[in-house]
């Protein structure tokens, strides 16, 4: 009888045991679900954010010739073509605005504005803006403690504070490349792996309709 007994208390104990890792889960998992939700809505945020610059300065730029463009999200076919190559994901004005908010999410943003600085500075035309935009390059980007200081070394620096003295179209060539190899490297793979990424790659559910039941 005691050991019926025994057996039964100690049924009684994991019975309780599993109940309470029951209701302790529960409110993790809702945990989960909120911080995944406050991560996405975060991304959104931003996102719209870079969207919208990036049409506003489209506008301007086409003012003259009337037109006006509107990014739309893209499709989970084309949102899973930014995996086969990081060219593939900077070429696209919604994958460009995605991948700066999350590299903005990560504190590091400073990366993809250089590099869209470069892109800029190598289209420019006119010497006296050649001149003008590579200062505010050096000032904005490479000397010591500047407001978005990039991570390169000394020796690239100091070439670089020589050349924007009478600054060419490859005057930041090499701080280019090796920021696109980092972010290719680094922040890509990472981008890849994201929710947002994860989500503009999923493919909405099948109506019963479309099912056809």
């Amino acid at each position: 009888a005691r050991l019926r007994l025994g057996m039964q208390s100690a049924l009684l104990v994991a019975v309780r045991m599993e109940r309470g890792s029951r209701r302790r889960s529960e409110p993790e998992e809702a945990d989960k679900g909120r911080m995944k939700r406050t991560i996405i809505k975060d991304w959104k945020t931003r996102l719209s954010y870079f969207l919208q610059n990036s049409s506003n300065s489209n506008k301007r730029k086409s003012k003259k010739a009337g037109k006006h463009r509107n990014y739309f999200r893209p499709s989970p076919e084309e949102a899973q073509l930014w995996s086969e190559a990081f060219d593939e994901l900077l070429a696209n004005k919604y994958g460009l605005a995605a991948f700066r908010a999350f590299l903005k999410s990560e504190f590091c943003e400073e990366n993809i504005e250089f590099w869209l600085a470069c892109e800029d500075f190598k289209k420019t035309k006119s010497p006296q803006k050649l001149t003008s935009k590579a200062k505010k390059i050096y000032n904005d980007f490479i000397e010591k403690e500047a407001p978005k200081e990039i991570n390169i070394d000394f020796q690239t620096k100091s070439m670089i504070a020589q050349n924007i003295q009478g600054p060419t179209h490859t005057c930041f060539s090499a701080a280019q490349k090796r920021v696109y190899s980092l972010m290719e490297n680094n922040s890509y793979p990472r981008f890849l792996e994201s929710e947002f990424y994860q989500e503009l790659c999923k493919k909405a559910p099948l109506s019963r309709a479309a099912q056809g039941t």
